[in-house]
């Protein structure tokens, strides 16, 4: 790989824990969905609920709950083994990119790429802010990789 100056190594590492925050919150919520799977997962939400301060009385708070409350636990399981399979690619890409590797640039960009279809659909479906910023943050890490693959051929 050819020397890349300081500035953009570091953008590099940036995007390294952006990928690396992602697979860390995707391996919580696996855990999370596989220490539920044998339990009253309604039981196990309302006690956060109460642990967190939030009012289940709240529409939106109540609404999780009941939506939590019908999983199965096939279902539970499901989102389990799906968050660890994201949380493995973006370890893969956060581990690569953090050694400014020149696969890794294209691995990220090839996997997000990919993955933002699914993310316009889960905010066409449920819009949210959150989900906006991460949805821009994904095509500007593309944008910057692919502008850095390109000058570097």
């Amino acid at each position: 790989m050819k020397s890349a100056n300081s500035s953009d190594n570091r953008l590099v590492r940036l995007i390294a824990l952006f990928k690396l925050l992602k697979a860390g919150l995707l391996i919580a919520v696996g855990l999370s969905a596989l220490h539920v799977v044998h339990k009253d997962a309604a039981s196990v939400a309302e006690h956060w609920v109460k642990m967190l301060g939030l009012d289940p009385g709240n529409r939106y708070v109540g609404r999780a709950l009941q939506k939590f409350g019908n999983l199965t636990p096939q279902r539970i399981k499901s989102v389990g083994v799906v968050s660890f399979i994201y949380a493995a690619l973006f370890l893969t890409e956060g581990i690569g990119l953090w050694m400014v590797k020149r696969w890794a640039e294209w691995f990220s960009v090839i996997i997000t790429t990919s993955l933002v279809p699914v993310e316009i659909y889960e905010i066409h479906r449920h819009p949210s802010a959150i989900k906006g910023a991460v949805l821009i943050a994904n095509i500007a890490v593309v944008v910057y990789l692919v502008y850095r693959i390109r000058k570097e051929l």
